[in-house]
């Protein structure tokens, strides 16, 4: 279920992401820090999926909460004339390549028991 709301979330981003306007330079660090984060969650929550502890409430409220705090930190950075977003951004991309990590795990042992028992019912 989760996987073809995320399929139709992708075609309408899509969709929208042709006909939209350009981003301005100005707002281009904002938009892209929020998308590392909501890309966060997602990958999050396909996780607890696979894991089987997926929360609907959690989900939305990673979902805009790390998108939120994310573009609080760029404008926080921006007025301290520091580069904090870079620390938002290796945290969350270290997370999502943790949980790929995992999604990967979980579909490679999937595929290895699937063709395990496959070579089983061959040598019966």
């Amino acid at each position: 279920m989760i996987f073809i709301a995320i399929l139709i979330g992708c075609i309408l981003g899509a969709l929208i992401g042709m006909n939209a306007p350009t981003i301005s330079y100005t707002w281009s660090g904002y938009l892209a820090i929020s998308i590392v984060a909501a890309l966060d969650t997602v990958f999050g929550g396909i996780t607890s999926v696979l894991k089987g502890n997926f929360d609907l409430k959690v989900f939305v409220s990673g979902f805009f909460g790390n998108a939120i705090l994310s573009i609080m930190l760029t404008y926080l950075g921006e007025r301290l004339n520091v580069d904090i977003y870079l620390a938002a951004i290796v945290v969350f991309v270290g997370r999502m390549f943790t949980n790929l990590a995992i999604i990967r795990r979980y579909y490679i042992d999937k595929w290895t028991n699937k063709i395990n028992k496959k070579e089983e019912i061959e040598q019966k």
